[in-house]
């Protein structure tokens, strides 16, 4: 598997535990203030969802550079 496919499915696959940790959070919250480190749990799955996701914006730019497949403009 290719680094850009590898990048593509890791980034699925924290997007759905950052799905998942907000939704706990919002579920927690409906019974009451939840406890802090409850509330700090879904920022480590949204900091790797920002680096990924910021490569995966910028790999269509650096393969134009490199003469790679680019889409029809």
């Amino acid at each position: 598997m290719s680094w850009s496919k590898w990048m593509r499915q890791s980034h699925r696959w924290v997007s759905l535990a950052f799905t998942l940790t907000v939704i706990a959070n919002f579920a927690v919250m409906a019974f009451g203030q939840p406890p802090m480190w409850l509330s700090l749990l879904p920022l480590p799955p949204l900091a790797l969802l920002l680096f990924s996701g910021l490569y995966l914006f910028v790999l269509p730019y650096t393969a134009k550079g490199r003469g790679g497949p680019r889409a029809e403009e």
